[in-house]
């Protein structure tokens, strides 16, 4: 099944979102706390990533990517 580079991105961002959801509930360590800072720009904007990227993995689970469409 081949993916186009945009729905690799979104199913990494998931995954690395879903892996620190994980790492918080087991182990109390938030690695985008600690990696970019408690409150910043930056961590705001990874976390906003993360968010629309999940979206879009829900999203993709009714709707299939009009890449997959046009190569098949």
């Amino acid at each position: 099944m081949k993916k186009c580079i945009v729905c690799k991105i979104i199913t990494l961002l998931g995954g690395l979102g879903a892996l620190n959801w994980g790492l918080v509930a087991l182990f109390d360590v938030n690695l985008v706390s600690k990696a970019l800072g408690e409150a910043t720009t930056a961590s705001t904007v990874v976390y906003t990533l993360i968010g629309v990227a999940g979206l879009l993995l829900i999203v993709s689970i009714f709707k299939c990517c009009p890449c997959v469409k046009k190569s098949a």
